[in-house]
């Protein structure tokens, strides 16, 4: 408790002082000299420890990914300086060769770090500088499926709600459909935390109402879940119900699972310009352009004429322009959508892809592809079509996120074009 309090009160005291006083020069400085004191009294009370013959302690990083503002939960340090310091500090406790004798800058012992297991959590490791990356081991936890949500729920959550809110299982039951449609309609995260909240409110109401009409028992079905938690929450689009011309479905990855994109493209009498909306990051944009090159590139395969781009402006847009985006992955689904706006070919609207592009049309493997898979799933894809690089990723996939999905392995955009596009007619 007295380790925790006083790297609490060190973050505590920098952070108010910086946010009380943001203009006032002294007051940030006095504030950051206040600190590194409740600092020392923590690494004070470590070393006690240590001389007390303390074995194999466990430290824990709390979200190492900000590294300005990174605390330990036991406590071992808190930095409230720049980054730079943490990451150094960090980089010579985390090192084996070097924490036998690590030697902070304000007790100035030394200290044997070399028994401490050392534990960090991370909400992306894109944050993290690489140095100090390579010296973690690095464990993925990925998003749960709806499948293990709903057994989660229906195993664990439901019995702990029931219990928190003074219900038997005589009174109150959950069927699988609504479980499932609280997954699916109300909640949109990696984990469980909101799906227990959600079953906790319809707990909540039922108690409710045992309470003023004196009911014997509740049962929360499909059809009534609206009664308790209101309209959906979230709604998934489902793939596009015809074929249409430049049009395609993307896959992305987002923290809280995967996501569909839908990219739509439009050709205009102009002067060869592109234009993307829909709040695009760098790296897509460069995607876009890359795209766009290799579609002219290949334009005289498909009988387009030579001055095309000349006379014409391309418009690329993404819905959900408040949502920003970024990264390489929707490379292959852009140019899906040129070459279809520009040949006037229409595309499955089942299918689904991911994919880098490069300028002469090949695909490179992606990340995040169970999320993404998932998504497709979900949007009630047919066919995806994926980088033959992420074979060995496919494969780690369960059954049961592969089941009723045509998963095709790409290497160029010939192939992408050729399970892509609506086959032609023969006469």
């Amino acid at each position: 408790l007295f380790l925790a309090g006083a790297s609490a009160g060190a973050f505590l005291t920098s952070a108010f002082v910086e946010a009380k006083y943001p203009e006032s020069v002294k007051m940030r400085v006095a504030g950051r000299i206040i600190a590194p004191i409740f600092v020392g009294i923590g690494l004070l009370m470590l070393m006690l420890d240590a001389e007390a013959g303390l074995h194999n302690p466990l430290r824990f990083f709390w979200l190492i990914s900000n590294p300005g503002s990174v605390m330990t939960l036991g406590v071992y340090f808190i930095c409230v300086f720049m980054p730079v310091a943490l990451v150094s500090a960090l980089l010579e406790v985390l090192d084996s060769e070097q924490n036998v004798k690590f030697r902070d800058h304000y007790v100035e012992q030394p200290i044997d770090l070399s028994q401490v297991l050392f534990i960090a959590t991370a909400n992306t490791t894109q944050t993290i500088p690489g140095p100090l990356l390579d010296r973690m081991e690095l464990i993925e936890v990925n998003s749960y499926t709806e499948n293990e949500k709903f057994h989660i729920a229906r195993d664990y959550l439901v019995t702990k709600q029931m219990g928190r809110n003074g219900l038997k299982e005589s009174q109150i039951t959950f069927s699988d459909k609504s479980l499932e449609k609280i997954i699916h309609n109300y909640t949109r995260e990696a984990g469980v935390r909101n799906l227990e909240r959600r079953i906790g409110d319809v707990c909540r109401k039922a108690a409710r109402q045992f309470l003023e009409n004196d009911r014997k028992s509740i049962k929360i079905t499909e059809s009534n879940l609206e009664k308790y938690l209101g309209k959906e929450k979230i709604t998934f689009e489902d793939a596009n119900e015809e074929d249409q011309v430049g049009i395609v479905r993307g896959l992305a990855w987002t923290s809280v699972g995967g996501d569909t994109l839908q990219i739509e493209v439009n050709v205009m009498p102009g002067k060869g310009n592109l234009l993307m909306t829909g709040q695009l990051g760098d790296v897509m944009k460069e995607s876009a352009q890359t795209a766009l090159t290799y579609v002219r590139s290949v334009c005289p395969e498909h009988g387009i004429a030579d001055d095309y781009f000349e006379k014409h402006d391309l418009h690329i847009h993404i819905p959900e322009g408040a949502v920003p985006k970024d990264g390489p992955s929707a490379g292959i689904t852009m140019a899906t959508a040129m070459l279809s706006a520009v040949t006037e070919k229409p595309v499955l609207a089942k299918v689904a892809m991911t994919g880098e592009i490069t300028l002469r049309g090949r695909v490179l493997p992606i990340g995040g592809l169970k999320e993404k898979i998932l998504a497709a799933k979900m949007a009630h894809i047919t066919k995806v079509l994926v980088p033959d690089k992420n074979r060995p990723d496919i494969g780690e996939l369960s059954k049961e996120i592969t089941k009723g999905l045509d998963i095709v392995y790409v290497r160029s955009m010939v192939d992408v074009a050729r399970e892509a596009f609506v086959p032609a007619v023969t006469e």
